[in-house]
């Protein structure tokens, strides 16, 4: 017969190596964490007076945030005297938001739609006004615009081109992407601009068989954004529909993309909110809404500026205006009904998407 413990030696081996487990992920945070539900993982204390800090962020967020949480760390060390640090996961925004709305212990989320972040609040996770935030909540913007390789070598100019024989697209499936919700919101409202233009009034048919012949030239679905830029990296497709900001990063860093911006396209607005039940359980509330301020600093603006987000500052938006083109026809998602209408018109499981889908 094996050797056992009592339930109460278990009990207590068991709290020992959760503890162990947990101080490993507050101190190692460089890497990606997984989104788990459940547990005082969040809560852990590194030493007393000390804090850790729990993000909670969709994927395109990632580069940003790596130079944001540093800055703020080290102004919140002069100012209070306490360390800060962080525990991060990365992923796609709506796998995000059900992780969190599914007890992922985050204490701030940053979200690529106000949808995600509603998820969250209708599970009980946020209870307050996120909106009454400086900018509506909002911490960055952006437009759906298209990536081509060097030299645009397939010639595409505008969503139109998207359609022709032998031009592979690529995009990231809007079930859990946050960013291809944005992609797809981009061309049914291209398609709606164009038979407003040829008849008067918005016809979503004409919408939906707009869209229906992009995706026949989809190459593939991504889990994300970033997930869809990787294989786009990789030599997969010949366009990629994307966030601008992303595009930009690429380009500074040196890989030669071209971006194309679409004569009709959707302004992105990405929120951040502080996760009310999370904050208040781990005690860490001032903490987190300092950060959340944070983010709205001329400092921290810039800094999204620097890795080609469009700022909602507006005195940052003025000094960087010449880096960015102004689409002739830019709408926002009230065009489209709002994302309450959005959801149900398009993302519902008989909306426009699932029957661009299923091919009906």
């Amino acid at each position: 017969m094996k050797p056992t413990l009592s339930k109460g030696w278990r009990m207590a081996g068991l709290a020992l190596v959760s503890i162990a487990l947990l101080l490993t992920a507050a101190c190692g945070n460089s890497g990606e964490a997984e989104p788990t539900s459940g547990g005082d993982g969040a809560a852990a204390a590194v030493k007393k007076g000390d804090v850790t800090l729990v993000i909670g962020a969709y994927s395109v967020a990632r580069d940003a945030f790596g130079k944001l949480l540093p800055q703020f760390a080290k102004e919140w060390k002069a100012k209070t005297g306490q360390t800060v640090t962080f525990q991060e996961s990365y992923e796609a925004s709506g796998t995000q938001a059900r992780a969190i709305a599914g007890g992922f212990e985050a204490d701030i989320a940053v979200l690529a739609m106000e949808s995600d972040i509603d998820k969250i609040a209708k599970a009980g996770f946020i209870t307050s006004d996120w909106r009454s935030a400086p900018y509506g909540g909002m911490i960055t913007r952006s437009i759906a615009v298209l990536g081509t390789r060097k030299g645009n070598p397939k010639g595409i100019h505008d969503w139109e081109d998207l359609t022709r024989k032998g031009v592979k697209v690529l995009y990231p499936n809007p079930k859990t992407s946050g960013g291809a919700q944005w992609d797809i919101n981009a061309m049914y409202g291209a398609g709606l601009k164009e038979s407003e233009a040829k008849t008067g009034t918005k016809d979503p048919a004409y919408a939906k068989a707009f869209l229906e012949r992009i995706h026949k030239n989809v190459e593939s679905l991504d889990k994300s954004g970033r997930a869809s830029m990787a294989a786009f990296e990789y030599g997969v497709g010949d366009v990629i529909v994307t966030y601008e900001n992303e595009l930009r990063s690429r380009i500074k860093s040196g890989v030669a993309y071209e971006i194309v911006v679409p004569k009709s396209t959707i302004l992105i607005e990405n929120p951040a909110a502080v996760v009310d039940k999370n904050v208040d359980k781990h005690g860490t509330r001032k903490v987190a809404e300092a950060f959340l301020s944070f983010m709205f600093t001329a400092e921290a603006q810039q800094v999204f500026a620097d890795y080609g987000f469009r700022p909602v500052d507006p005195a940052v938006m003025d000094k960087v205006k010449d880096n960015y083109i102004v689409p002739e026809d830019l709408f926002d998602i009230s065009y489209l009904g709002g994302w309450d209408e959005v959801r149900k018109t398009l993302y519902s499981p008989k909306g426009v998407w699932y029957q661009v889908l299923a091919g009906i």
